[in-house]
This record gives structure tokens, C-alpha cells and sequence, in this order.
């Protein structure tokens, strides 16, 4: 029978797991790619799967042109849709790499999340094969090593691509993965752009329009209004694989920012602009570099506009720009506060003498892109003064369990590589407890009052292994007197009675509103992903 395994008479029928073939590939394999190629994955995954009696292919998931640093990754956030369905009952991979080259994120989904899920884990070309139920085996660490290895691996390949990257620059050669709107990527050469002359009249629309006395919110509705696909709307429907790693990559409508972007984008004017940012292995967002680090090769590609109208339209820009912050008295929470459904900055808006915060997409676009997200500054700073002054009460109760912990154990003050890591996973996971149970309270799985008893006891965790980390360190540099951490500065608090943008700086990496006056704050000691 087909759903058996060990066809010996009279033995009982044994159910087929449900399999989930994972395959990803991106331009981080280098000249590995082929090898690696969707093609490949998936034709040696399905013979291991043909060949084992046990297993029966459920479906198959791919990523392709996603990097392995990161898991917001579409394929990969459908298997584990999947899991959580209780359809999926055992994952292969063709080698750990293929699951992620983030180390703590791979020893997480492998030793605790499928575990935890009772799903099977197994690594074709790495000989792993992990039930549910093992604990620790001769493989385990043998894994470990093989996840260590992967997490230096992206490094390695990254600067050697940088390398190579950074030279066809020089160049004047184009090496991003999707040209600027208004450009496609020459047929004959990839490297050269060519003019999209459906997108370049849409530019040239625009940085008419806003000679033409038009606002960029204006701009922004008026294309709206007549159904212009926005760039990334318009990347899509031309076929291209588009996505940015951002929050908003999904949005479908142009903005005010769209608009600002295109008219300072000096690539319109027939410059090769490039390495404007910087992405460091395993993190998620891109830092932006300084424009002396630009690399810049003039007059590489057809011109969309002309320099004497980019020159206008820059000069209009300096003399429009807002002024704001010059006086010193830049708002407490500019640069923190978020709409927590769509992702854009909150603005501050003044009505009968009550100050209060609408999300930024409401307020120019109206409610067909988003609701209201109101709440008044007293609202929002009461909420913050409760929190952080809740936070400083758990340190200080904290370090004292914490202390008592280490005399009575006796723990060796020296940090060692092995013990940071360990702590550091241990944090890792807290985390991701924390940020599912947002997401169990975001889809009504749980109560407020639910949510905020599990956000605070992780948060606790969390601090109480941050404790341990920084106190080691402490005894360790004893004889450094500046050391000046977080946790001394709150330890060093009684109680804040007032906020201010230093506290909101140091303490705070985003504040999130959602509707009826729910906030989530993302303390920089605890950072979490963020959620669509």
C-alpha cells in the first residue's frame, strides 16, 4: 500500500509524514549558484523524498533572489504558515545554508521551533536528519559547527562581491537588482540601463508638475486619482520579481516620499549614482552612507531630464524644505513614532488647543489608505512615563535575584565567546516569544490584558540574562570606570517624572500606535522585528 512503510505482513499501517521541500537561492551563493539552481534543489529533494518510504511530498516552497540573513522571506513565511496549520509534519533542505545563514535564527527554527512543532528536520547533503524528540546527539553538534560555518560564510562571500561590485562602480557600470523608475536594464548587457519610455514620461510629468507651483502631496494624489501604477506597483506588473525587505514594500500607491525620491534622484540627469548605502550581514535594514562615500560616474546613460530643469527643481526643493528643528526645539518623538498598521511616521496635529498624533497616511491620503490612529500626546507620554518607569522597578528587582544568583553559584566571572553566544540565543529566543505573542494578541487570539502579562514576563527574561551579560562584563572591566550601560543608567533612575528626547534616544528604538490607544514600544536592549 502507498501510505505504508515496512510493507512486512501482518505489521501495522504507518501513516506517510506530510514533507515540505524548502529551496532557496540567491546572488550571496556566488559561483555556486548553478549548482545550487531551483532546478537542482528541487529534483535531488524530490528523489530523497521518492526514495524514503516514510514520507510523502506535501508541497513545495521556494525563495528565489532571497538572501539567507534574513527569514522575511515569502516562501519560507508560507511553510511556516503551513506548520502552524499542522500540515507540514517534516522539512527538508538540501544543506543547512539553504535554511538561513543567520546562525542564532537557523540553531533557533532547528533546536527549538520545529521541535517544538513536532516537525522532523532533515539536511539532505549535510547527513542531519532530526526528529522532534532528540535531545542531544552526536549530529547536534556536528550541526552547530556546519551553522557556525554558514554564518561566516555570507560574510566572506560579502566582501569579496563588494569587492567586485565596488569596481564595476567605478566604472559606471549598473550592478542593483532593479533599475530606478524611468529605466529598465539593457537586453544585451545588464550592466548598462536603458530608458523605459512609458516610466520616463511619468518623470518628466512630475518634475513638470512641480515647477508648475504643484506640492509633492499634490503630485502624489493626482497620480493616484488617475491610477498610475507607482514605481513598485509598476516593477510587479512588468514581471519583476520586486521586493525590498521593508515594511512597505507593499505599497501600491505613490506618497509624498515616492515623489520626493524621484525628484532629488540625480540618475535622471544621465549620472550613475550607486553605493548610497551600506547593508551589514545579518541585519535587516540598510544604513545609509554620507554623500562623500557616493560613488558617482557622469553621463553613463540617456538623460530623462534636462540639467537646467533638474537645477530648477533642486533649488525649488532647498527653498521649500521645511525648517523644521532649527531652533533646537525638534519634537520629543520625531524619528520614533510609527503607525503600527501601515508603517509611516505619525504626524503631530494641533485641534482646539489638544495636541495628538494622526497616522501619516491618513492625514494625506485619506481613509481608503489607512484609519485615523489618534492619540493625544498626554495619552502617548503618560503610556511611555508608566512603562519605562515599570522597566526601572524590574532591573532593580532583577539585579539583586540576579546577584544572589552568582554568589550562591559561584559563577566564573569570566565572559568566555561560549557564554555570550549562549546568552545571546537565550535573548533571541525570549524575543521571538515576545514579537509571537504580538502576534497572537493582533489577531485576536488573545486578550489585551493577556498580552501584556506575556510582553512583560519576556521582557523580564530578557533583562534578567541582560543582567548577567552586563555584570559579567562589569566584573571583567572592573578597571574601566567610563563603562556607562543601559541598565547602570536605569539602575541610576529612582523614578522619571518627565520625558525628554534624550531619555526617548537612549531608551527607545520605535513606538507603535495602533487604533484605540494601543502602543507597542521596541526598547533598544530588546529590539524586535518589525510586523506587517
Amino acid at each position: 500500500m502507498e501510505n505504508m512503510t515496512g510493507k512486512t505482513k501482518g505489521k501495522k499501517e504507518k501513516l506517510k509524514q506530510n514533507t515540505a521541500l524548502y529551496i532557496r537561492l540567491s546572488r550571496e551563493d556566488g559561483d555556486k549558484a548553478e549548482s545550487l539552481s531551483v532546478a537542482n534543489q528541487r529534483m535531488l529533494l524530490t528523489k530523497f523524498v521518492e526514495s524514503q518510504s516514510d514520507l510523502h511530498l506535501y508541497d513545495v516552497y521556494i525563495d528565489d533572489g532571497y538572501t539567507g540573513t534574513s527569514f522575511a522571506r515569502p516562501g519560507f513565511q508560507r511553510m511556516l504558515e503551513d506548520i502552524e496549520a499542522k500540515k507540514v509534519a517534516c522539512v527538508i533542505v538540501k544543506d543547512l545554508s539553504r535554511l538561513g545563514r543567520n546562525m542564532p535564527k537557523v540553531s533557533e527554527y532547528v533546536n527549538e521551533y520545529f521541535p517544538d512543532k513536532k516537525v522532523r528536520f532533515i539536511a539532505v547533503s549535510d547527513g542531519i536528519d532530526r526528529q522532534y524528540y532528540d535531545i542531544d546527539t552526536g549530529s547536534a553538534m556536528m550541526m552547530d559547527i556546519k551553522n557556525m560555518f554558514n554564518g561566516f560564510y555570507p560574510r566572506d562571500i560579502s566582501q569579496k562581491v563588494r569587492s567586485t561590485f565596488k569596481s564595476k562602480q567605478s566604472n559606471g557600470q549598473f550592478i542593483g537588482a532593479f533599475a530606478c523608475f524611468g529605466y529598465k536594464k539593457s537586453g544585451s548587457d545588464h550592466n548598462k540601463l536603458e530608458v523605459d519610455e512609458y516610466a520616463a514620461e511619468i518623470v518628466r510629468r512630475i518634475f513638470s508638475m512641480y515647477l508648475d507651483g504643484c506640492g509633492q502631496n499634490t503630485i502624489a494624489r493626482r497620480l493616484n486619482d488617475e491610477g498610475i501604477p507607482c514605481p513598485a506597483e509598476y516593477k510587479k506588473r512588468c514581471g519583476l520579481n520586486y521586493h525590498n525587505g521593508n515594511q512597505l514594500s507593499e505599497t501600491f500607491y505613490w506618497t509624498y516620499s515616492t515623489v520626493r525620491r524621484i525628484l532629488q534622484n540625480e540618475m535622471y540627469i544621465g549620472n550613475m549614482v550607486q553605493n548610497k548605502s551600506f547593508r551589514q550581514v545579518c541585519k535587516k535594514n540598510a544604513v545609509s552612507l554620507p554623500r562623500d562615500k557616493w560613488i558617482v560616474v557622469e553621463n553613463t546613460h540617456r538623460p530623462i531630464i534636462d540639467k537646467l530643469t533638474w537645477e530648477q527643481v533642486q533649488n525649488l526643493l532647498k527653498r521649500n524644505a521645511r525648517q523644521t528643528g532649527l531652533d533646537g526645539n525638534m519634537h520629543l518623538f520625531a524619528g520614533f513614532l510609527k503607525c503600527g498598521d501601515c508603517g509611516r511616521a505619525m504626524v503631530k496635529v494641533s485641534r482646539k488647543g489638544t495636541a495628538c498624533f494622526h497616522c501619516g497616511s491618513y492625514n494625506r491620503y485619506g481613509k481608503k489608505i489607512c484609519t485615523i490612529h489618534k492619540i493625544t500626546e498626554w495619552e502617548l507620554n503618560k503610556i511611555l512615563l508608566d512603562d519605562l518607569n515599570l522597566l526601572i522597578k524590574s532591573v532593580k528587582d532583577i539585579k539583586q535575584l540576579v546577584e544572589e544568583e552568582q554568589k550562591r553559584q559561584k559563577i566564573n566571572p569570566h565572559l568566555s565567546p561560549a557564554r555570550l553566544t549562549e546568552y545571546q540565543l537565550e535573548i533571541d529566543r525570549l524575543t521571538k516569544k515576545k514579537e509571537r505573542a504580538y502576534e497572537d494578541y493582533s489577531d485576536g487570539v488573545i486578550s489585551r490584558e493577556d498580552y501584556l502579562k506575556y510582553k512583560g514576563k519576556y521582557e523580564n527574561q530578557i533583562l534578567a540574562v541582560q543582567l548577567k551579560i552586563d555584570l559579567l562584563h562589569k566584573e571583567k572591566e572592573a578597571e574601566k570606570p567610563d563603562s556607562n550601560t543601559w541598565i547602570e543608567k536605569l539602575l541610576a533612575c529612582e523614578r522619571i517624572s518627565y520625558l525628554d528626547r534624550e531619555i526617548v534616544a537612549e531608551m527607545i528604538s520605535a513606538i507603535y500606535v495602533y487604533e484605540n490607544n494601543v502602543v507597542r514600544i521596541v526598547y533598544k536592549f530588546s529590539e524586535e522585528p518589525e510586523v506587517s
